[in-house]
């Protein structure tokens, strides 16, 4: 078939699934409204692989895990959160070997049902995390996502995951991997280094911050002989050992409060951890955050991929591939998410 026949034939399907994902999308959902999810397909270790992982749902650090995988987990994400999860397992050499670490603030017993019921197989626990940690430092931001307290999870890992896990790869909840997550979490850090992420030099760094921030020579001069770069906070390889040896959650903490008393950036979670690690990061391929693909934080247009070649798509930005399909406007692009979609539905695309 010509390959003009080829996405023809791909994007009749994508309309078909955005149809068949309006319709049920709602009669997903249970009585309190929390949506279920169907059991995803089995995935075993290669040869080679560490032994595999005891499943739990209540798992204990394992040092002998390949890769540590933190997320954070809520109900208004979590479609998101299990198709990344399956992307993950299905993607990787050793899916018996990743432990997976999870963060949230609220209906946690029903979490833990959804994750061992989708993933029978897997090695997960879900840590607990205190809202009001963070919910008196959060400013307003452009977006209202943006401010939710969960948000700002990912800067609190280091205080409370298990010393066990030191080094991991933290990843959002709007993105799928097509590649092995374990090439990704043994990126090199440096020494002195906690923070490995694609950089984007060519990014407006300056935008990210208000005039005020850069009129005031005692915080502009806080780039001062760092090459600092914008990073996206969505994917993320960490050293939580190094972290806490240098207090990191404590000074993005610092700033926050700045912020609260003087208006210094405008982007929610992001501009504290540009403050703190820009500059001093290991870089990471490109090809690891394909980032921006749902579009700006206003509108959420369709976007197109970077250059280069994808392990990693992400849907940072207002529009999320789950409520375009839902809604029967979905964008080309969310044909490459839907696949890892496992919303429970009355039937499914492969039976049409």
């Amino acid at each position: 078939m010509p390959r003009s026949g080829h996405l023809l034939v791909g994007f009749s399907l994508l309309l078909l699934y955005s149809a068949t994902a309006t319709a049920t999308a709602a009669a997903a959902a249970g009585g309190n409204g929390a949506p279920r999810f169907r059991e995803a397909p089995q995935f075993y270790n290669s040869p080679g692989c560490p032994r595999p992982l005891p499943p739990s749902s209540a798992a204990s650090c394992s040092p002998s895990a390949m890769v540590h995988v933190a997320m954070t987990l809520d109900i208004a994400y979590l479609r998101g959160s299990m198709a990344a999860i399956l992307s993950v397992l299905q993607h990787t050499s050793c899916p018996q070997s990743i432990q997976f670490h999870f963060v949230a603030s609220s209906s946690i017993d029903y979490l833990n049902t959804t994750i061992s019921t989708s993933f029978p197989s897997l090695s997960f626990r879900i840590y607990p995390f205190d809202d009001s940690l963070v919910s008196g430092l959060i400013s307003t931001s452009i977006r209202k996502a943006l401010d939710r307290p969960l948000n700002y999870a990912r800067s609190y890992l280091a205080r409370m995951l298990p010393d066990c896990a030191r080094r991991v790869v933290y990843l959002d909840s709007d993105l799928v991997l097509v590649d092995d997550i374990a090439v990704l979490a043994s990126t090199p850090l440096p020494d002195g280094i906690a923070l490995a992420a694609p950089e984007y030099c060519n990014a407006n760094f300056t935008s990210y911050f208000t005039p005020t921030f850069w009129s005031n020579p005692a915080l502009s001069m806080t780039f001062e002989g760092r090459k600092a770069c914008y990073f996206n906070t969505g994917v993320m390889v960490m050293d939580l050992e190094r972290w806490r040896e240098r207090a990191y959650t404590e000074s993005i903490e610092e700033w926050m409060e700045l912020q609260k008393q003087m208006r210094i950036y405008q982007l929610g979670s992001l501009p504290p951890f540009l403050l703190v690690f820009a500059g001093r990061i290991a870089a990471v391929e490109h090809r690891w955050n394909q980032h921006g693909l749902g579009g700006d934080n206003f509108r959420g247009l369709c976007r197109n991929l970077h250059p280069g070649p994808v392990s990693l798509l992400h849907w940072s930005g207002k529009g999320k591939p789950w409520a375009r399909l839902d809604a029967g406007r979905p964008c080309p692009l969310d044909a490459l998410w839907a696949p890892y979609d496992l919303l429970q539905t009355p039937f499914s695309i492969e039976d049409s």
